[in-house]
């Protein structure tokens, strides 16, 4: 098994020969995206996964990386219908007006550990700029996958409701994207 610091050299070696350039498109039954966050003061660990997801990236000749990935915002199951109902109300979501979370990969910067990830995260309207470390695995079939877990302030992005002050601001964002070569 290859080390970061491997992946992360075959990486820089395959983006400065050009062997990564063309247009990629997320394989959704490969990829997975969750959020985690905590209600009841804290105390009660709050547990979603979204069921669709879709993105595509592209990689210059250069090595440049750009992309997006969107996520259906009324596709979180917590594994409790009337609460998934209640985030996709307007109190937190608001699915119906805004259907989709959406990340724009502005720049993708090989680092020690993996890559540096930097873009635009946009909920309900509202983005904010965003920078993350990833885990990035080259599979022998040619696959990329990225790995990265984001905190986020859900407040940022104008979901403000929190009966009591029993919800909390944090959330962390998973995300397991494979992508494949078109």
């Amino acid at each position: 098994m290859a080390t970061s610091a491997q992946t992360s050299e075959s990486l820089r070696a395959k983006l400065a020969d050009g062997s990564l350039a063309g247009h990629w498109t997320l394989d959704p039954g490969r990829s997975t995206a969750t959020l985690k966050s905590k209600s009841m003061w804290g105390l009660v660990p709050v547990k979603g996964t979204f069921g669709k997801l879709e993105g595509t990236a592209t990689i210059s000749p250069a090595g440049e990386a750009a992309g997006s990935i969107a996520l259906a915002a009324d596709s979180l199951d917590t594994k409790m219908k009337k609460r998934d109902l209640h985030l996709r109300s307007a109190d937190f979501f608001h699915s119906e007006k805004h259907p989709h979370i959406t990340f724009t990969v502005d720049k993708v910067v090989p680092a020690d550990e993996g890559v540096t990830v930097s873009g635009a995260l946009t909920v309900r309207e509202h983005s904010r700029q965003i920078t993350f470390p990833a885990a990035v695995e080259l599979a022998g079939d040619g696959d990329i996958a990225l790995d990265a877990t984001v905190q986020v302030d859900r407040s940022e992005f104008g979901l403000t409701w929190n009966q009591l002050g029993m919800a909390s601001m944090k959330n962390t964002i998973g995300i397991h994207a494979v992508f494949t070569k078109d």
